[in-house]
């Protein structure tokens, strides 16, 4: 049986003008800035007035394989599902970055008929928020060398700039470079290198951000790199804040666009979970849940990276809690964590998937156990799951005390979500929500790296390097040590090595550096062999890529 393509379900689907999905949402034309007819930026004054929020649903999943796992699937079709059973739902979405889209990823705009739209436009440029982004992080950059450049007031050491250039691209060209080569007149030579965009600090502050009043006071204190004698020089101390703003003041407004079944979404900002804490803007999962009932969010990867950091992080600095949590998981995948090969995935194998479900009952323990969230397992079903596959997942969730729900949204919309939905909706009005979250911020970094990677990752701790102890008693001195710690690891196992699928546990992460994003409010742990700029496959997405001669775009995803 041929099924379409995510592009050519998306490019048949009747959208609404955005005005309309605007009008649902009770949003006045005054806070509304199209973008063309099916895009709109919303005005965060919207939320100076006082209103009652709804209740948020986190989605999140199993560590990921190349099975697949369907989490922005799910979270745009149990938006759509919610919708179905007579619930004022509102979606909150990360913007796609460009590395996966051309990448390995391909498209991240939910799959089959559990879509945001218009597909293309939010794969690719959108409404320039990533660009602007880009702009903001090397405006900054360029400031620092031209500072060094026209005299240096501030003393700044070149050989302790911290900060980086970006650009929202996979190429591992751009890792280690050596600039300002050519004599006097082009610069101070010396080593420099990129991150992609969604790597960037101003991402970071961008979506962590309240207001634009914070998001200036948050790029203020960002270090850039250290004098001759040791003191930070940060983006406020070269006087960068203010054009930096400018530069972001249109993108902080959330986007909003629709499901193909109309359901509004906000789809705004996008740190990676893997190298960046994984989550949304706050203002739009803000403006979602003022204007919704229901309004679900995903965080990126499995649950030990994009939903610990959503917890840890976003929720501890935006104060907000969820009332549910949805992890999603198929039974391909779980075959996979079970030891099986991509190619034997279709045959029956419940031995490899009791295996493999290690995996997932490690995710819903964290998040029941530890974060003390209710939680409901989807499992997006795939037409070779056989009903012993399916019944072997539901039994063992429920040793936990978790139900674990069939979805189908792929395939079906919303009309695929509804189950879930209802068990969702149960979920949230139960109360049993008293989040806790996974570590004490007052504590050492060592010591909160230790209780993510024993209590969250179910190792045995962690061990620093030489280096990341240096710069561990240098943020100490700066009395940052305080902050809440953003781990970067590889998003294939709980562990710092991708070739440990399932759930090990006789392992340590190997925490080799550690650096301080003052302006984001946390500290980044850089464990493994993890990159702050990926580099693409040997068959990247972009091959397969083109535009018809009327203009139509085929091939993404």
């Amino acid at each position: 049986m041929a099924y379409k393509t995510d592009i050519e379900i998306a490019q048949e689907c009747h959208m609404k003008p955005i005005g309309e999905i605007a009008s649902l949402l009770g949003i006045d034309e005054q806070y509304v800035e199209q973008y063309g007819r099916y895009k709109a930026k919303i005005d965060p004054a919207i939320l100076s007035g006082a209103g009652k929020n709804g209740k948020l649903v986190l989605v999140t999943a199993i560590t990921p394989t190349p099975a697949g796992e369907g989490k922005t699937t799910t979270t745009v079709g149990l938006a759509d599902g919610l919708r179905h059973i007579g619930k004022r739902s509102v979606a909150a979405l990360r913007e796609p970055s460009l590395g996966p889209v051309f990448g390995v990823k391909g498209g991240a705009a939910g799959g089959g008929y559990a879509q945001v739209v218009p597909m293309e436009d939010i794969n690719l440029h959108f409404t320039g928020d990533f660009h602007a982004i880009g702009a903001a992080n090397n405006l900054l950059a360029a400031m620092i060398d031209n500072h060094i450049q026209q005299g240096n007031a501030l003393n700044i050491d070149p050989r302790r700039i911290t900060w980086k250039r970006c650009v929202d691209m996979n190429d591992r060209q751009l890792r280690f470079v050596i600039d300002g080569l050519g004599g006097r007149s082009n610069g101070v030579p010396r080593e420099d290198g990129f991150d992609i965009t969604v790597a960037s600090e101003v991402m970071a502050v961008f979506c962590l951000s309240n207001d634009l009043a914070d998001l200036k006071a948050r790029l203020a204190r960002i270090i850039v790199g250290y004098t001759y004698d040791g003191k930070p020089v940060t983006a406020g101390d070269l006087k960068a804040v203010g054009a930096m703003t400018a530069l972001l003041k249109d993108a902080v407004k959330p986007n909003l666009v629709q499901t193909l079944e109309g359901t509004p979404a906000f789809v705004h900002g996008g740190p990676f979970a893997n190298i960046a804490h994984g989550c949304n803007s706050v203002i739009a999962t803000r403006m979602a849940l003022r204007l919704g009932e229901y309004a679900v969010t995903e965080a990126g990867f499995g649950a030990d990276l994009g939903a610990e950091k959503f917890l840890d992080i976003k929720c501890r600095a935006a104060g907000l809690r969820p009332d549910a949590v949805v992890v999603v998981a198929t039974v391909r995948a779980l075959k996979m964590h079970g030891g099986l090969d991509k190619k034997e995935l279709a045959a029956e194998d419940l031995k490899a998937l009791e295996a493999g479900l290690a995996n997932l009952l490690r995710h819903v323990s964290n998040i029941k156990n530890v974060f003390n969230l209710p939680c409901v397992v989807a499992v997006n079903r795939f037409p070779t799951d056989t009903d012993a596959e399916v019944r072997l997942v539901v039994d063992k969730c429920r040793e936990l005390g978790v139900n674990a729900v069939m979805s189908t949204v792929w395939a079906d919309g919303g009309a695929g979500g509804v189950e879930l939905a209802k068990e969702v909706v149960r979920l949230c009005e139960s109360g049993e929500a008293d989040m806790h979250f996974a570590y004490d911020p007052e504590d050492t970094i060592e010591k909160k790296i230790n209780d993510l990677a024993v209590k969250i990752y179910g190792g045995k701790g962690a061990v620093f390097t030489a280096q990341a102890r240096t710069e561990m008693r240098t943020i100490a001195k700066l009395g940052l040590d305080r902050l809440p710690v953003c781990v970067a690891k590889t998003q294939y196992s709980f562990s710092d090595d991708a070739k440990k699928p399932g759930a090990p546990t006789d392992f340590e992460i190997t925490v080799r550096s550690v650096k301080i994003s003052a302006g984001a409010g946390f500290v980044v742990a850089l464990t493994g062999d993890i990159m702050t700029m990926p580099g693409l496959p040997k068959v990247p997405s972009a091959e397969n890529i083109d535009v018809t001669d009327d203009g139509r775009i085929v091939g993404l995803f």
